[in-house]
């Protein structure tokens, strides 16, 4: 990172994954040499995916860390920068933009690119963090059809839970809903939705005790958080974790505008923040969709944004020269 302190870059794209990766290719192309800052967490959520069916170009799959190293190698062909390094302070008052990498070393940014992407909430136990990837996952959209005729289970009680287990009813041949409370917090509809389709049960006041099987799932123990009685699952191949995403945008709270969850607003239909010269994309501004394929669409939308931005400013500049000359 040292041979690049104290640089100004026209495009700093702040996070990898689709998003950033995208962005930094459509970058790259327009001839603007992006500099990418991966993140903590190089490549995003899909490099801990196994297996990727669904998008486009892959017709027998992919693994998710081969997709994000096509991604990369692609941008990367095209001139992009592409750094292991973590933003973790950035001077918006100040133009161009003053970030500080790894609390050490300071570039400068004409235009930003965020997409730093969100993390699903996981429940925090070992056996859920050691088989991610290994049948626990965090998005039916995603894995569902992986599990085909199979027995699974959701976590969670909400809007998101009542949705990933009716998804999931497409494939498996039963969901069962674990959840920790009596009741659900999910809207009546959405519970109507679930607890009326005739593939779904279940287990309330229970949590996931632990996940078993080494290489696959191969089966889970739920407690009973009022009993204390601890059940086996043998038949369950899946588990969904449907307990929310929290994104990673609190580098940007008090500047950027957000929803309460911390989601970026970006304008219309568009990438463009509140502020002038920095524009999100991927999952850091999409609460709804949360595809890899949705998240290179709004890369590419950012870059072509940042493009036609820098390109105002220069001409502005140049108008405001004249005008002095």
């Amino acid at each position: 990172m040292e041979d690049i302190a104290g640089k100004t870059f026209k495009v700093v794209v702040v996070g990898s994954g689709p998003a950033g990766l995208t962005a930094a290719l459509y970058a790259a192309r327009a001839d603007l040499a992006p500099l990418v800052l991966e993140g903590p967490e190089p490549g995003g959520q899909l490099t801990t995916t196994t297996d990727v069916e669904n998008f486009p170009g892959y017709p027998e799959g992919v693994t998710g860390p081969k997709m994000m190293d096509d991604f990369k190698a692609q941008a990367a062909r095209f001139g992009a920068d592409i750094r292991y390094g973590t933003v973790d302070h950035i001077e918006f008052a100040q133009r161009p933009f003053k970030l500080r990498v790894d609390e050490e070393h300071h570039i400068f940014a004409e235009s930003i690119i965020v997409s730093t992407g969100a993390s699903a909430k996981w429940l925090g136990i070992e056996s859920e963090q050691r088989m991610r990837g290994r049948g626990v996952t965090a998005c039916a959209t995603c894995d569902g059809a992986f599990f085909r005729n199979q027995h699974v289970i959701v976590i969670g009680g909400g809007d998101t839970a009542m949705e990933e287990a009716t998804f999931l009813t497409r494939y498996a041949s039963k969901v069962t809903i674990v959840h920790r409370r009596d009741e659900f917090r999910a809207s009546k509809h959405m519970q109507k939705r679930a607890l009326n389709n005739p593939k779904i049960e279940v287990m309330w006041n229970s949590e996931l005790d632990e996940v078993l099987g080494e290489q696959v799932v191969d089966g889970v123990k739920i407690k009973n958080r009022v009993t204390g009685e601890v059940q086996t699952l043998a038949d369950v191949t899946g588990v969904f974790l449907a307990i929310g995403h929290k994104p990673n945008t609190d580098l940007f709270k008090g500047v950027l505008e957000m929803d309460e969850t911390g989601y970026i607003i970006t304008e219309g239909k568009s990438t463009k923040t509140t502020l002038e010269g920095v524009f999100a994309c991927g999952d850091a501004q999409d609460s709804v969709y949360r595809q890899a394929i949705t998240a290179a669409g709004t890369g590419c939308m950012a870059a072509m944004d940042a493009e036609r931005w820098l390109e105002n400013q220069a001409e502005a500049k140049a108008e405001e020269a004249e005008a002095q000359a």
